[in-house]
């Protein structure tokens, strides 16, 4: 697959030899242009960069080689690791984000953000369940793709997961496992079931802020047709389909 290489950043350092590659990480830029977030990602005072960019019209862009640990995770953590950066590809999305004027990812970026992760799974062997927003590894402070982000058309391709509600006898096995573990609100159910999935809920646990906003990080991935932080009977549902899923892969 070819990528245009014309820029190169200079934040990255080599990968812990313990860690091997086994996530991708999606990212908007939240700048106005792809020339604005290259030139950041690639100002060595920013201590910021990712391996790919892909721009509004397609392209794709790589900044920094695979073989090295980019900067694009900051402080995060999944499934008991902290060293994301390490274990990951970064991607960036050219978009202005929420802060700016959230626009529609466009038909090229789709197109060009499906063939890279098709690409990355099959060179790195990337599980499908393992290709995740940036606000799944810090739901606390980080928001981006967004919604709008396209998991559902990526899904329809089979190139990541979506989690289904499961059926009323599976959902009443999975009910009867997590009464067996003396989980008896649905809130300690739910933080159980997210932590098996690979979340950080350590911040969720102590303040019903946080646990709103780790459920809208959730949501904003699984669940895009309601993104507003509170455990309705589907997300919790849903999340039980995940966590199913989870123990079977």
């Amino acid at each position: 697959m070819e990528f245009i290489n014309k820029y190169k950043s200079l934040n990255f350092n080599e990968r812990c030899k313990q860690l091997s590659i086994q996530y991708v990480i999606i990212h908007y830029t939240a700048m106005r242009t792809d020339v604005d977030a290259i030139n950041y990602m690639c100002n060595k005072k920013n201590q910021v960069s990712s391996h790919f960019l892909i721009n509004r019209i397609g392209k794709i862009f790589n900044l920094v080689n695979v073989k090295y640990r980019a900067w694009h995770a900051g402080k995060s953590y999944w499934k008991k690791e902290r060293d994301i950066n390490s274990n990951s590809i970064g991607i960036e999305i050219d978009n202005s984000g929420y802060h700016l004027d959230f626009e529609d990812y466009n038909s090229l970026q789709f197109k060009a953000i499906a063939k890279l992760l098709k690409y990355l799974k099959k060179k790195y062997q990337i599980k499908s369940q393992n290709i995740l927003a940036h606000s799944d590894i810090s739901p606390y402070r980080k928001i981006d793709p967004g919604e709008k982000f396209p998991w559902n058309q990526l899904f329809s391709k089979k190139i990541v997961i979506m989690p289904k509600i499961p059926a009323k006898k599976l959902s009443e096995k999975i009910n009867q496992h997590l009464n067996n573990l003396s989980l008896r609100s649905v809130e300690k159910k739910t933080l159980y079931m997210l932590e098996i999935i690979g979340y950080d809920v350590k911040q969720a646990k102590v303040g019903k802020k946080k646990f709103k906003t780790l459920i809208k990080a959730y949501q904003m991935h699984f669940r895009k047709s309601m993104v507003n932080g509170y455990l309705d009977n589907n997300t919790y549902e849903i999340i039980k389909g995940h966590f199913n899923q989870s123990l079977t892969v």
